[in-house]
């Protein structure tokens, strides 16, 4: 079967499951050719046929919004005039409630704050006013933190320099002012006290010259003084000491690269 004859064959089935006689667009739409079992159909099952429906008709989403199957309220909220969806941040499908946050005016998106579903959440904190993103350092979860590390004033990142998660304190150390980076110079995650080393000035390397992990290491020899080399020329890793006596031999300074992950 060809993919024309299979997709007919699909827009087929769709229509001979779906009952237009029960449609309240059975005499409008539907006569008019503005919706079609099996394509543009908002009694269908399929998520597709019904977004196509609102794509032709947007001004019938507003008669959706309380639908009872949530996948309809999901769709028509794509569609419908924004003053509609401000009573709908309560609703009981998070599929719902992510389409209203992405919609809502900035200023209305407070509601939404402790929202259940983190998905909601990391809209809120990607969108929400930037004066007021910092209600959402304390978060349960790590990715909406880590929306908010990325979206406030460096000045404000303060309050999660000893997040409990790395991912959250490597944005905070890519973004700290670099004056206070020396903060996080003693992180138990050498994913961060790299991302520090690579911010540092480089006299205020001699904090990693002994670091625990080499990929730190390297970040120094690539970057600190060469007053430092002679210390790292003898370190227990090769890469290292073939940096640091790469710098030693070379008459100017370099900032290197970040090095490539090792097993």
């Amino acid at each position: 079967m060809s993919n024309a004859d299979s997709h007919k064959a699909t827009l087929e089935s769709h229509s001979e499951s779906v009952d237009c006689s029960a449609c309240r667009h059975r005499q409008t739409l539907l006569m008019e050719g503005h919706c079609q079992p099996g394509d543009r159909c908002v009694m269908s099952i399929s998520g597709r046929q019904i977004e196509r429906f609102f794509r032709a008709n947007p001004e019938e989403s507003i008669g959706y919004l309380t639908d009872i199957v949530w996948q309809r309220r999901a769709l028509a909220a794509r569609y419908a005039p924004v003053e509609y969806l401000k009573h709908m941040f309560a609703d009981p499908d998070e599929a719902v409630r992510r389409t209203v946050a992405y919609r809502l005016p900035k200023y209305q998106l407070l509601a939404m704050i402790d929202d259940p579903d983190r998905e909601v959440r990391i809209t809120v904190a990607d969108r929400i006013a930037i004066d007021q993103v910092e209600r959402l350092v304390a978060d349960s979860d790590y990715l909406v933190r880590a929306y908010v590390a990325q979206r406030l004033p460096a000045g404000r990142l303060f309050r999660l320099i000893r997040d409990p998660d790395r991912q959250v304190r490597k944005v905070v150390a890519q973004r700290l002012p670099a004056e206070s980076l020396v903060l996080m110079a003693d992180d138990s995650e050498p994913e961060v006290r790299r991302v520090v080393a690579s911010r540092l000035m480089p006299e205020q390397l001699t904090l990693f010259v002994d670091d625990d992990d080499w990929t730190v290491r390297l970040e120094v020899a690539a970057r600190a003084p060469q007053a430092l080399m002679s210390a790292l020329q003898n370190d227990p890793d090769e890469e290292v000491r073939t940096m640091a006596r790469q710098r030693l031999s070379s008459p100017g300074p370099t900032t290197g690269a970040a090095p490539e992950e090792r097993c």
